[in-house]
């Protein structure tokens, strides 16, 4: 048992030592006037808002899909999956097109957010642990709190924010939910 708890305490000393020395880069925007982060190995491209087709009996935080070069891309309300008013479009809301999920199975999809505003590279030492209480949003959606100027970032834990099987089984519930109804 002790050279178990000395062998997951070295493991955790090395694991720290990584991440101070670890630098990222995270695109950040704003959502409902806060900050937030995704690191930029998920990020295909940034566009302007506009050309959203609504799909009917999707759950609230599917605003639609957009043609992006030919291919159908859903797009995701940030706010709305944060159980938040939905975003209301302005000149500088964009969709934020990422690449989630496994090398092998890869899906593209777009995230809604009032305005990014530039790249950060955050080193691993200015990174805290997500907070276990006091925020609004699902503990398992934030990979950590960033340190950048004297400002806090809540960097996004991407693959749960907009995991394509949780998204997939919502999907279907409602959809289940309201043939049931009608």
């Amino acid at each position: 048992m002790a050279e178990q708890l000395q062998m997951n305490k070295r493991q955790n000393q090395a694991l720290v030592a990584a991440k101070a020395t670890q630098r990222n880069q995270y695109l950040t925007f704003t959502l409902g006037g806060e900050t937030f982060a995704m690191e930029i190995r998920f990020i295909r491209e940034v566009i302007q808002f506009g050309g959203l087709t609504i799909v009917p009996l999707m759950p609230d935080f599917i605003r639609g899909v957009i043609n992006l070069r030919g291919a159908v891309v859903p797009v995701i309300d940030l706010s709305v999956r944060f159980h938040r008013p939905p975003t209301e479009p302005t000149k500088r809301t964009c969709i934020v097109i990422l690449e989630v999920g496994q090398e092998d199975n890869l899906a593209t999809l777009g995230v809604l957010v009032d305005n990014v505003s530039e790249v950060l590279e955050i080193q691993g030492e200015d990174i805290e642990p997500a907070p276990s209480f006091g925020s609004s949003l699902r503990s398992d959606f934030i990979q950590g709190v960033g340190k950048v100027g004297g400002k806090f970032v809540i960097i996004l834990e991407v693959n749960q924010v907009v995991s394509v099987e949780e998204l997939a089984s919502l999907a279907a519930n409602r959809g289940a939910a309201e043939a049931i109804e009608a």
